[in-house]
């Protein structure tokens, strides 16, 4: 006969289990247990050998701890784990100061030199590199070169004072554990044996001239929403909250002519390079087609139902995409008006669509957060991206790399084409970010809804120069939101359209120079390492 289950009372059982939880947390809340010192000794010699052994040949930079008239020289013993020890290691521009009585042990940034300055070693051409290595440091030589390169190689100890002064300078960001270094004799030879590996570096941002304000042009009577220049760099054109579309010669900015047909605000126009075509698309759900030669509608493209937010030109292919707040992005046969794929998948308004010849061939952001990149054959998503947080209002595409980038309030972001591999953020424009552009100088604007525009280093992400335009006399100082900007074809002035009813030109400041405008940029450490 199976033997009774024993029953507890609901006091028993709470308590059992709270003693449980007790015993399984006790350490995050009680007084930390002092380390074993014997034990910590240990756990750093062995890391020491894990994670350093290739460097250990290297010389040791022995810190002057008391001045005096004797200058430093380079000492070659065993690692002692009870002393604070400094190790040079090569090109890095860091130091790692190891201090094992401590808890924690971290990197310092002692400048973009890789040997520090001051009372330390006086790097010139004279300097001695002392040739007599340990017998510890022999011993891994020879472990690591061939039998007949051990005895002419074990007097190679450090990098030579030519190959330090060639990487002088360089910020680098971080040294991999276990990548092996080159050594390096006096004049300079690299062994064949140990090949030094490429360290990840933190570029320096190009210099580029500021932007400033080259003139104002008035006319709209309502918000400019949106703005396009022709291929010709003759003209541009804008479409406005007035609900007309206006079209503006580019060099004196006068007004050419007035289009009037929609029936509410016009949020996008696009010219063709391909035929004498204008197009445009506004909150009345309306899609047209203009034909410049005749300055009328010549098209209507029927599918949207509600506004539509932005359109966009294949470069290739006679295909229109539109996009709006219905949740989908339409792509249109131009010629025969027929919707050739609707673009379902984002769960809210698809605030943005950009076009390529390359695969992606469509990419859409939406105020769902998501950016999705298109199958233009199969009309279907190929990959979503989830990185932002906050919605996706602008995107912009590299005109000479194969690249693009999103605009949203919590970053702005890089992306590789064609499977949209993350590059970098942007961070620093906390705005409400409607439009982006860019140039092939790599200059990257983006303009914000509280009027405020950024201009950004593409290869760097560094932000040269913010700018806040004065709003237009008349208008209230929170109507300065800028809803678009673009580069006019020769990529020499910047067009935005703005709320205050203006649109601005800007252009480069031509008596800017690297020394009036210098870039104040500053290498930074991405992670700081703790043991």
């Amino acid at each position: 006969m199976a033997e009774e289950v024993q029953k507890h009372s609901v006091h028993t059982l709470v308590f059992r289990s709270l003693k449980r939880t007790h015993d399984m947390f006790v350490s995050d809340h009680a007084k930390p247990i002092a380390a074993d010192e014997k034990s910590y000794k240990l756990k750093m010699s062995v890391k020491l050998q894990t994670e350093y052994s290739p460097v250990l040949h290297m010389p040791i930079l022995k810190e002057i701890r008391e001045k005096s008239s004797q200058s430093d020289s380079y000492n070659h013993g065993p690692y002692d784990v009870n002393r604070g020890t400094e190790f040079s290691l090569g090109p890095v521009a860091f130091l790692e100061k190891k201090t094992f009585k401590s808890e924690e042990s971290e990197y310092i940034i002692t400048g973009t030199h890789p040997y520090p300055s001051g009372p330390g070693v006086a790097l010139t051409a004279d300097t001695q590199v002392q040739k007599m290595p340990s017998e510890a440091s022999a011993q891994a030589l020879a472990l690591s070169l061939p039998s007949s390169q051990a005895r002419h190689d074990a007097n190679r100890t450090a990098a030579s004072v030519a190959d330090i002064h060639r990487h002088a300078g360089i910020a680098e960001r971080s040294q991999p554990p276990g990548s092996s270094m080159a050594v390096m004799d006096a004049g300079g030879s690299k062994n064949s044996s140990l090949i030094s590996r490429k360290l990840p570096t933190m570029p320096k941002p190009q210099w580029h001239p500021p932007w400033k304000l080259y003139r104002v042009i008035s006319g709209h009577l309502g918000w400019v929403r949106c703005l396009a220049v022709e291929p010709g760099n003759q003209w541009f054109v804008t479409g406005s909250a007035d609900r007309t579309i206006k079209i503006w010669d580019l060099a004196s900015g006068k007004l050419k002519l007035s289009l009037t047909g929609h029936i509410s605000t016009v949020r996008g126009v696009a010219v063709s390079s391909r035929s004498p075509y204008l197009f445009s698309c506004g909150e009345d759900k309306q899609v047209k087609c203009w034909d410049l030669e005749y300055n009328k509608v010549i098209r209507h493209y029927h599918g949207h139902l509600s506004a539509v937010y932005g359109l966009d030109l294949h470069p290739t292919i006679d295909v229109l995409i539109t996009c709006g707040r219905d949740s989908t992005a339409r792509v249109w046969d131009i010629r025969t008006k027929a919707n050739v794929h609707t673009l379902i998948g984002h769960t809210n308004t698809v605030a943005t669509v950009k076009c390529q010849a390359g695969e992606p061939q469509i990419i859409t952001g939406s105020h769902d957060t998501t950016i999705r990149l298109w199958d233009l054959v199969a009309g279907k998503t190929r990959i979503t991206l989830t990185n932002h947080k906050k919605s996706v209002r602008s995107l912009i595409l590299h005109p000479r790399q194969y690249t693009f980038a999103s605009g949203s309030p919590d970053n702005i972001k890089q992306w590789k084409c064609p499977d949209g591999v993350f590059i970098q953020n942007l961070p620093g424009h906390n705005a409400i970010i409607n439009t982006l552009a860019v140039n092939s100088d790599g200059v990257l604007i983006s303009g914000a809804d509280n009027g405020t525009m950024h201009l950004w280093d593409w290869r760097t992400g560094y932000n040269f120069q913010r700018i806040h335009a004065a709003v237009q006399p008349g208008s209230l100082d929170s109507e300065s939101g800028i809803f678009a900007c673009t580069f006019d074809q020769s990529e020499s002035r910047l067009l935005t359209a703005e709320a205050d009813k203006t649109i601005k030109v800007y252009k480069e400041d031509d008596t800017a120079t690297e020394e009036t405008h210098p870039v104040n940029w500053k290498p930074e450490i991405i992670k700081r390492k703790r043991f």
